[in-house]
């Protein structure tokens, strides 16, 4: 679209007034539940350009989605979204902080009923409301594109989780991914969702962070646990959830088999929530992730949960930062994971625990059982400058290097790894490569330095999307060579040219 065009159609003789919705079975998209009571009923023979009425069906699908989003902001009185029309046909719109308010958004429910192209939509804080939701859950029962939906931070309130509510257990959405959080939700709506995930299927994650639930929400979400068997990802970090509502949350998930990743930091679970989450985590083989950070977990806690971490075969990942552990707790946890030789613990984060040397001794001791194991924690007492600095090497020059002296590429070394020698590892198998591989050898620290600069949000380590070795050896005087595998693919890898033995100038 040019700047100098025009977001707002040319009208003739316009009226001052905002024409009223038509009352008729035709009335375009999402319009006819959305009347306001008391609204006028305009007579038959009365036409007018703001009106959205389709004589012909068959219009529904040849009205350009430009002019179709025109004539709904048109018709609800707002200024039309330059952004949202010149991204009408990518596969993400980020429509984030644009002060849509109820109406705003209901042109751009009106716009979206046909749109085949968007698959994910930003709409927090936008100030939506109840009748924002209202027009966005019915575009959704006719769009069967969009899968992701971003609707935190609108105030949504009881009545908002109502009307989401009623959606979910229709199950008719293409809708995978759902952001709720900061909705000034609270035990009523918590309710409310128990009741529509104990019926949907359909949604895989779910996002209810930054809401006001309390022990009794957390008794409705248990039951919603207990029940559902859709959701595999659930965010309920800062909540207000204490022992009696970590008691429930923990039994429902003593039933649950599909859920694979848990947020449930920022609450006050205390060490009688981490006694129910221990129960859970001994007979629970679906998590793989969970998150307890800044729950007043004291090594009493911790012991319950390492108790359950000696026969748990399914956790990856345990968040435990920001707790009051010592370093008696933090030597309980990784003790624990020797004793499990089925184990696929891949990461411990105690990083607000300050540990000794004897502590890292302990740790090699159990990592030259579990290679695949990282533990974050502070600091080592009494570590000299030296011997961090050691610790720190830069772990691609040391890569490069060999590389270098083997006229092989990176590539080709990070290729060596993989037994099946494809592009992709997991993060897990990856740090185990790393660990037991004696052509390059590196310490747990750097093989965690190397883990932040190639791995992907999806926990895979994706070597074809770094192009390391390739750009490098098409380097000459003045830049690298405009050949697909550029530097710009190692600036987003958070590769810098002082990460390697080579200079760009």
């Amino acid at each position: 679209m040019d700047n100098d065009e025009p977001l707002e159609p040319e009208t003739k003789d316009e009226p001052e007034t905002e024409p009223a919705a038509q009352n008729s079975d035709e009335t375009f998209y999402c319009e006819a539940e959305a009347s306001v009571a008391g609204e006028k009923e305009k007579p038959g023979g009365e036409s007018s350009e703001t009106d959205l009425e389709i004589e012909d069906t068959e219009k529904l699908f040849t009205t350009g989605q430009r002019e179709l989003y025109l004539e709904a902001c048109k018709l609800v009185g707002v200024v039309p979204v330059s952004y949202f029309i010149r991204n009408m046909e990518e596969s993400y719109m980020n429509l984030n902080h644009h002060g849509l308010g109820p109406s705003g958004t209901k042109a751009i429910a009106i716009a979206l009923v046909s749109n085949t192209s968007i698959v994910t939509l930003e709409l927090a804080d936008n100030c939506i409301m109840e009748e924002g939701t209202l027009s966005l859950v019915q575009m959704l029962q006719e769009n069967y594109y969009l899968q992701d939906l971003n609707i935190s931070n609108n105030d949504l309130g009881l009545k908002g989780a109502s009307t989401i509510s009623e959606f979910l257990q229709r199950n008719t959405s293409s809708l995978l991914n759902l952001q709720l959080s900061g909705n000034n939700f609270k035990d009523e709506a918590a309710e409310l969702f128990c009741q529509a995930f104990s019926a949907n299927y359909r949604i895989k994650t779910l996002d209810l962070s930054h809401n006001e639930f309390s022990d009794k929400g957390g008794e409705h979400l248990g039951q919603m646990l207990a029940l559902n068997i859709g959701l595999q990802s659930l965010d309920l970090s800062w909540n207000h959830f204490h022992t009696r509502g970590a008691v429930a949350l923990c039994n429902g998930l003593r039933a649950n088999v599909t859920l694979q990743k848990l947020d449930l930091s920022m609450n006050g679970f205390g060490n009688e929530g981490a006694t129910a989450l221990g129960e859970v985590l001994r007979l629970n083989n679906s998590l793989v992730y969970i998150d307890i950070s800044s729950n007043d977990i004291s090594n009493e806690g911790v012991i319950k949960i390492s108790k359950g971490l000696e026969f748990n075969e399914s956790l990856k990942v345990l968040k435990l930062f920001l707790n009051p552990v010592s370093m008696d707790g933090a030597t309980l946890l990784i003790l624990s994971i020797k004793r499990n030789p089925k184990s696929k613990m891949e990461e411990i984060d105690i990083s607000n625990v300050l540990v000794s040397e004897q502590f890292v001794k302990i740790l090699d001791g159990v990592c030259a059982i579990h290679p695949q194991l990282d533990v974050t924690y502070k600091a080592v007492q009494g570590f000299s400058a030296k011997k961090e600095l050691l610790l720190w090497t830069n772990p691609m020059k040391l890569i490069q290097s060999y590389a270098d002296q083997h006229q092989i590429t990176v590539i080709d070394f990070f290729k060596s790894l993989n037994p099946n020698g494809r592009m992709m590892m997991s993060v897990g198998d990856f740090r185990k490569a790393m660990i037991q591989q004696d052509k390059v050898p590196m310490n747990p620290y750097q093989v965690r330095e190397l883990i932040k600069k190639l791995a992907e949000k999806t926990g895979m380590v994706n070597f074809s999307c770094w192009c390391l070795g390739g750009a490098l050896r098409i380097m000459k005087p003045g830049g690298i060579k405009n050949c697909g595998l550029c530097y710009g693919s190692i600036k987003t890898a958070k590769f810098s040219p002082d990460d390697f033995n080579v200079s760009l100038a």
